[in-house]
This record gives C-alpha cells, structure tokens and sequence, in this order.
C-alpha cells in the first residue's frame, strides 16, 4: 500500500524546521490549482502575450521568497494566501500590458478578477445539470447560454462566490478565507447569489 503523501499542514510544520524539500513540494503540490485560477483568469489579450506557465512560475518564485513572513504571521490558509498573490500578479500584469489608461482592473470588489468571456461559459456549464441524450443536450446548451447571460448580470460579490465555489471549486473553508468572510456567511451569499440567479432566469422566461 503506498505511502499517503503529507498534507499542507504537515508540509508547512517541516519547512518551518527548515526542510528545503518540504518547502519545494508544499509550493508544487498547488502548481495545478494555481494553473487553472491563472487559466480561469487571465484576459485573453494578456495571454497573447504572456506564458500562463511563467505566470505560475513568478508566483510560486514570490511565495518561495514570502514564505518565511507568512509562516511567522500565518495571515490565511496557505492556498489563500497562495491564490491572492497570483490574482496580484494578475492585476499587475494586466494594468503593463493591456491597460492604456491608468485605471483600476478590479470589479466593484477590491482584488476580484473579471472573468474573460470564455472561462464565463465554462461557469455557466458548470451551474447546468448533465445531459446524455441529443435532446437533453441541445436543451442544456439553451440553459448554459441563458445562465451564462445572466452571470453578466448578477452584481459583482454575487457573480465572485459562484466563481470561487463552482469555477476554481474552493471549499467554504478556502472561500471564507479568501472573502474575509466566516464560513457561515459564505454559504448565505453562495445561496443568495444562486437565487438571483433563478430570479434572472425567471425574468428571460417572462420576455
């Protein structure tokens, strides 16, 4: 039976003794959630011109030269604080390589990343039930365009905890950590959200 490979906790108490391998497979084991938040994320003009692999790779460098702050100080869960150094770069990358003007690339939120129009579908198909039959599938591909058009809608804090919990799939733990909000709280806006959602559905039905 092979061995069970030791969890962030375990990987951050070895690297705070000074494990140098410890700290290596403690950034890599989250170079594929940080590939995917980065994919999830990245404007499309932005990727024209940048690698998102030498995305990932500038953050898990920042987080290998960050880590000894954070481990005395320990300010969120350690993929929080990983995902919120990545959205950083994000934002810094857009505002030098797309930006003309100097204006914030944040939503209404402060620190949340627009979704480009693609990674938009993939959330609305992830918010449809699945389908086998050639009819069911034409019928979800009807709702997937319907919910993707009122995402568009939702404000800003309703779209971003759908975002968190269906598109990057943060447990309400992460998503707390990352909202600032108690986990309790997450889940109240996870099913307000959802019901705007219904409600915005509702109102193209009526139309």
């Amino acid at each position: 039976m092979p061995l069970k490979s030791p969890d962030t906790d375990e990987l951050l108490r070895r690297t705070s003794h000074g494990s140098a391998a410890a700290r290596d497979q403690l950034l890599m084991r989250h170079r594929n959630r940080l590939r995917k938040l980065i994919a999830y994320h990245m404007d499309r003009r932005l990727a024209a011109r940048i690698d998102p692999s030498d995305v990932v790779q500038d953050v898990l460098i920042e987080a290998a030269h960050k880590l000894p702050e954070y481990m005395d100080e320990r300010p969120l869960p350690f993929y929080p604080w990983l995902r919120q150094i990545a959205c950083d770069r994000l934002i810094e990358l857009h505002r030098q390589h797309v930006q003309a003007q100097k204006r914030s690339v944040r939503r209404e939120e402060p620190g949340a990343l627009a979704l480009p129009d693609e990674s938009l579908a993939e959330l609305a198909s992830r918010l449809v039930t699945s389908a086998t039959s050639p009819s069911q599938r034409l019928l979800r591909k009807e709702i997937q365009e319907r919910i993707r058009a009122a995402l568009k809608r939702l404000p800003g804090r309703d779209r971003e905890v759908l975002e968190i919990r269906h598109l990057e799939q943060l447990s309400v733990a992460e998503t707390a950590a990352v909202l600032g909000i108690s986990q309790a709280a997450v889940k109240t806006r996870h099913l307000r959200a959802l019901q705007r959602l219904q409600e915005h559905l509702g109102q193209q039905e009526e139309k």
